[in-house]
């Protein structure tokens, strides 16, 4: 027996993914209400510059808004091949005294952009909200580590110490980085209005009698009705495909980021230094039962380059509208908008997810350590030895050949570090393994790390969160 569910495509990011709550904003749902109460705010504003209409074809409007007969407008659609005329008609079938003055003086672009207007903002402040409590778990995680010393790395091999909550204060800042974006971005964020076919309102100047003031309130009450600040000031049928592009590019700096944390995630479980969460029953392999694969910061990644590549699509988009308007960006933008967002609210949970339960295994990290702190502390042994009368060229050149020979025993025979041995024991230096080993202590090599946590903590994230009222967003991973 076929299972007709089974039997067809579903998105990965409606199964898997992404959240409910984002995939409301993205719904016929949102997207149908939202029309309807564009429609009612045309009403409202035209009544008000003095267009015969009454109170009562409103309230009938508001009444049914809500009520939305998708079967009706469905098989309108099949005759007229056009999904807004369709959903004009359904609508006016439940208010017949509305019907004669539902979407006056509008084109498609009416509810069409000025609805993907109000996605994006509603998508956008959903974004910063998960981004937030990420950067809440990380600031905690900071605060809490920001004293214990780790190996740090420039091209991927040991360099000089930093400290565990350091390091997190590098993944911190370029999320505040994309929180800043995507404020400016919303904050400059206008409705589309009404601007009727090629962005003149030339219908508008025939409905209001070439009265441009009523025209130019007519859009400020449009706005304030849908809670905005204005509608564009110029445009063609529909708002500049630019702004697909700018919010998308946020969202490709949101996963650049999480790109970046996922991938050193995996690089430190991978020296068991951190990891993820690993649940009580969770399988890492099918073949191997001791794996605990970093399978979150893995999808992170995954889901990350998909963002990234999809963030042309608008840019194409943008540069391909003819005139005042084509249609190719339709079919391209309502895949390319909605599952860029669905992914980045996919990775922000996954984030959320690994940074409210990371395991950090301090001995381990201690013991990298002082696998490496040996060479990082030549350059201090030679300042002692210099004070105590040594030549700093015959002192550098001494240590330079001890370290290769140790690290080569290191490296081809796998024995331990030698190399306080072999200076201990090298008469040019003066210097006993004892005193030597007062210089192995790590936190002496770690810089300004806690004072730098701190003051970013204090100065920058603190008051970003201060912003956000805590939800303590907890998502539930399907996978």
């Amino acid at each position: 027996m076929i299972n007709e569910e089974k039997n067809k495509y579903i998105s990965p990011f409606s199964t898997r993914y992404a959240s409910k709550e984002m995939q409301y904003i993205f719904s016929e749902e949102f997207k149908f209400k939202s029309w309807r109460r564009l429609w009612i705010a045309l009403a409202k504003a035209e009544k008000h510059l003095g267009l015969n209409i009454t109170d009562k074809q409103i309230n009938q409007m508001i009444s049914n808004k809500d009520n939305i007969n998708y079967e009706m407008a469905e098989e309108r659609e099949k005759i007229v091949r056009h999904d807004v005329m369709s959903h004009v008609y359904a609508y006016g079938k439940q208010c017949p005294e509305a019907e004669p003055i539902i979407h006056l003086g509008a084109t498609s672009c009416f509810v069409g952009d000025n609805t993907d207007i109000i996605i994006l903002r509603q998508a956008s402040e959903i974004i910063l909200q998960k981004a937030m409590q990420v950067i809440k778990n990380l600031s905690e995680f900071a605060q809490k580590y920001k004293s214990i010393p780790c190996l740090a790395y420039t091209h991927l091999q040991p360099a000089q110490l930093t400290t565990v909550g350091k390091r997190a204060t590098l993944w911190i800042y370029e999320l505040v980085k994309d929180v800043e974006n995507m404020q400016y971005q919303l904050g400059k964020l206008k409705l589309l209005g009404s601007k009727g076919t090629t962005g003149t309102q030339a219908s508008f100047m025939e409905l209001f009698e070439n009265d441009e003031d009523k025209i130019k309130e007519l859009e400020k009450i449009i706005a304030s009705e849908m809670g905005f600040d204005g509608c564009v000031e110029v445009s063609g049928q529909t708002y500049s495909r630019k702004i697909d592009y700018y919010f998308l590019s946020v969202l490709s700096g949101f996963a650049q980021s999480a790109y970046k944390f996922s991938n050193d995630l995996r690089i430190l479980q991978s020296f068991e230094e951190i990891e993820e969460p690993f649940e009580k029953n969770q399988i890492g392999s099918s073949a191997m039962p001791y794996k605990r694969n970093p399978m979150r910061s893995e999808r992170i990644s995954s889901l990350a380059r998909y963002v990234i590549i999809n963030a042309i699509n608008p840019a194409m988009t943008a540069g391909t509208q003819w005139f005042e308007r084509t249609l190719d960006d339709s079919a391209n933008k309502r895949i390319s908008v909605s599952e860029t967002f669905l992914a980045i609210d996919s990775i922000l949970n996954i984030y959320i997810n690994i940074t409210s339960g990371l395991v950090v295994y301090e001995k381990v990290i201690n013991k990298r350590i002082m696998e490496k702190l040996p060479f990082m502390a030549t350059e201090n042994i030679m300042m002692e030895c210099v004070k105590r009368g040594g030549n700093r060229q015959d002192l550098h050149e001494a240590l330079r050949t001890h370290s290769h020979l140790s690290a080569s025993k290191v490296k081809l025979e796998g024995k331990n570090n030698d190399l306080i041995e072999r200076i201990s024991n090298d008469k040019i230096f003066g210097i006993t393994k004892e005193e030597i080993l007062k210089h192995l202590n790590p936190s002496e090599y770690i810089g300004r790390s806690v004072s730098q946590v701190e003051e970013f903590l204090d100065e920058v994230v603190y008051p970003l969160i201060d912003k956000y009222p805590a939800k303590n967003i907890v998502p539930e991973l399907k996978v």
